[in-house]
C-alpha cells in the first residue's frame, strides 16, 4: 500500500456514501481525465466491465467481427462474445508480443467492426499504423490498456488514442484497488450513454446532478460501479502513482541489467521496449529457448521458493476460443513465444529478495 488507503476508506465510511459514484469515485475520475485528456473517465468494478461497456457503446451485434491478439486475457474476447461478436485472432510481433499491425489488414472482412489494441506489459502497440487502418475501414478502435496506466506511445498516454480505452486496477497490476477498472470515453457524444449503461440502464447520474427531477430505465446496462470504499483505496494509489511506477521501474531495470549477459550468450531473451514507448514496469518476463527449458526452469526455481508463472494460454487454442472465434492468420509466433515466457516476481518491497532471484536464475540458466 502507498500509505493513505485505510485513512481514505475511513473517510468514505464517515461520509456515509459507501455505494458507487461517491466523492472518491469522482476524485479518481478527475485524476484519470487529467492524465489521459479524455472526455469522460468512468470507474468500473473491473476492467472486464469496462470492456463490456465498450462493446455496448460500439454497438457490437451478433456476427460482428472484432480483430484482436490471441495472446490476451479472456476478458478481451469475452466482452464482445457476450454481445454475439466473433473474436478474430491475429498473430503477435516477436519483439513486443503485441498484435502484429502488419497482419491486421488481411484479417479485415465486410463483417469487421472493431480492432482491439492490447498493450502487453504496458508497452504500446504500433498505434500509428493501427489508427490508419481503423480510419481507412471505418472501424472502432478500442485500447485494452489494462496493464498500461501512465504508459505512453510517442508521448501520447495509452488509452487516449482509440475511441475507447480501458484500464485495470486488479491487485496484479501496477496501480491497484483489489478489483477495479476504468473506461475512457473520447467522443463527447457517448458520454451520457456510457453513464446510463454503467447505472443499470438508468439516467441516475443525471438525476444526482440535478439535471432531471427523476430517473428511470432508458437503455440496456448493468451495475458496473465499484463502491466508494474501493474508489477510496484506489485514490490513495493514484495520488502516489508516479512514485509507485518509479519504484517498480527501478526493480525492472535491475532485472534488465542483470540478464544482459545471459541474453548475449543466447540463453534467454529480455523484454523489448521500443524507444518511442514508455512503460510502467507492470511485469518482467524472460523468453527461454523452448517450452521444455521454460518448464524445467520454472519447476527448479519454484522448488527453491521463488514463485514464477507463465502468462496467457493463447485464446485461439482454448476451448472457448475455438468455439466462439477464429484465427485469421498463422499463430506461429503466438504459439512459440507463449510456451517460452516466464514471469519473474516483481513487487514493491522485494528489493532485498531480488538478489536471490537473480542469483538463482543465473545458476539455473548459465
Amino acid at each position: 500500500m502507498s500509505g493513505r488507503e485505510l485513512f481514505y476508506i475511513r473517510r468514505a465510511h464517515a461520509g456515509s456514501h459507501l455505494s458507487g459514484d461517491g466523492p472518491f469515485t469522482k476524485k479518481c475520475e478527475k485524476w484519470l481525465r487529467k492524465k489521459t485528456h479524455c472526455q469522460k473517465a468512468l470507474i468500473t468494478h473491473s476492467c472486464t466491465g469496462a470492456l463490456e461497456m465498450a462493446g455496448i457503446l460500439a454497438g457490437i451485434r451478433p456476427g460482428d467481427e472484432i480483430i484482436m491478439p490471441s495472446f490476451a486475457f479472456v476478458s478481451t474476447a469475452n466482452a464482445f462474445v457476450l454481445r454475439g461478436g466473433v473474436p478474430v485472432f491475429v498473430d503477435i510481433r516477436p519483439d513486443t508480443l503485441n498484435i502484429d499491425e502488419k497482419k491486421i489488414e488481411n484479417a479485415i472482412t465486410r463483417k469487421t467492426r472493431a480492432i482491439v489494441a492490447l498493450h502487453y506489459g504496458g508497452i504500446s502497440c504500433e498505434m500509428d499504423a493501427i489508427l490508419r487502418l481503423a480510419k481507412k475501414y471505418g472501424l472502432w478502435l478500442i485500447e485494452d490498456a489494462a496493464q498500461g496506466i501512465l504508459c505512453s506511445y510517442k508521448g501520447k498516454p495509452l488509452g487516449s488514442m482509440g475511441d475507447f480505452g480501458v484500464f485495470s486496477f486488479h491487485e496484479t497490476k501496477s496501480i491497484i484497488s483489489g478489483e477495479g477498472g476504468a473506461l475512457l470515453v473520447h467522443d463527447r457524444r457517448f458520454v451520457t450513454r456510457a453513464e446510463i449503461i454503467r447505472e443499470k440502464g438508468t439516467n441516475r447520474s443525471q438525476f444526482l446532478r440535478g439535471q432531471t427531477d427523476k430517473y428511470t430505465w432508458r437503455d440496456i446496462g448493468s451495475s458496473y460501479l465499484p463502491s466508494d470504499i474501493i474508489a477510496a483505496f484506489l485514490y490513495a494509489q493514484l495520488e502516489k502513482a508516479s512514485w509507485i511506477i518509479q519504484k517498480r521501474l527501478s526493480l525492472w531495470n535491475r532485472y534488465h541489467d542483470a540478464f544482459e549477459n545471459l541474453e548475449k550468450k543466447g540463453k534467454l531473451r529480455r523484454p523489448t521496449v521500443p524507444s518511442h514507448c514508455r512503460h510502467n514496469a507492470h511485469l518482467y518476463y524472460l523468453l527461454l529457448p523452448d517450452t521444455k527449458k521454460r518448464d524445467k526452469f520454472m519447476r527448479q526455481i519454484n522448488q527453491r521458493g521463488i514463485h514464477t508463472v507463465f502468462h496467457y494460454v493463447p485464446l485461439h487454442s482454448s476451448p472457448a476460443g475455438r468455439r466462439f472465434g477464429r484465427a485469421a492468420t498463422s499463430m506461429k509466433v503466438t504459439n512459440r513465444l507463449s510456451g517460452c515466457l516466464v514471469r519473474l516476481p516483481l513487487w514493491i518491497g522485494m528489493e532485498k529478495q531480488m538478489s536471490r532471484v537473480i542469483h538463482e536464475t543465473f545458476r539455473l540458466l548459465s
